[in-house]
């Protein structure tokens, strides 16, 4: 039996996916990123005092080709949800180069608090945040 498992792991990892898909959150990253509980923290020091129509999201970026982490985080604010807005720059529709080339998912956890703000207040929290993960030792693109 030992080894048997490694040479059926496709196989067993698509009955997984479609035994467990429907429980699995929309917020739970598919990959494991080291620094995923920093900008969980990172995220929940900032709040905004009025709600709006804009949400601040991040994306998942690709580096592994780089040395060092092999992802880093995209900061972004948009009036669209942060799945379609994902999919945009996925499309090239206002597509930021680094999430157009690098782009691997949303992670919606660490902003879920910052969904449906008011526009001022998620241009100033897009800009904190990216500094803060920066300053955090993520490898930040966007966040303008």
């Amino acid at each position: 039996m030992r080894n048997e498992f490694a040479a059926h792991i496709e196989r067993a990892l698509d009955q997984l996916w479609k035994r467990a898909a429907p429980t699995i959150p929309d917020w739970l990253p598919m990959r494991y990123v080291s620094w995923l509980p920093v900008a969980y923290d990172v995220a929940a020091r900032f709040t905004s005092q009025a709600r709006g129509r804009t949400n601040v999201y991040l994306v998942l970026l690709d580096f592994s080709e780089r040395r060092g982490d092999d992802h880093g985080v995209y900061v972004g604010m948009s009036r669209y949800s942060p799945a379609q807005r994902f999919d945009q720059h996925k499309a090239g529709i206002r597509a930021a180069g680094s999430v157009l080339k690098r782009g691997l998912e949303v992670l919606t956890g660490p902003t879920l608090h910052l969904q449906h703000i008011k526009r001022s207040d998620a241009a100033r929290i897009e800009g904190a945040l990216a500094g803060a993960l920066a300053d955090a030792g993520i490898r930040v693109e966007g966040g303008h």
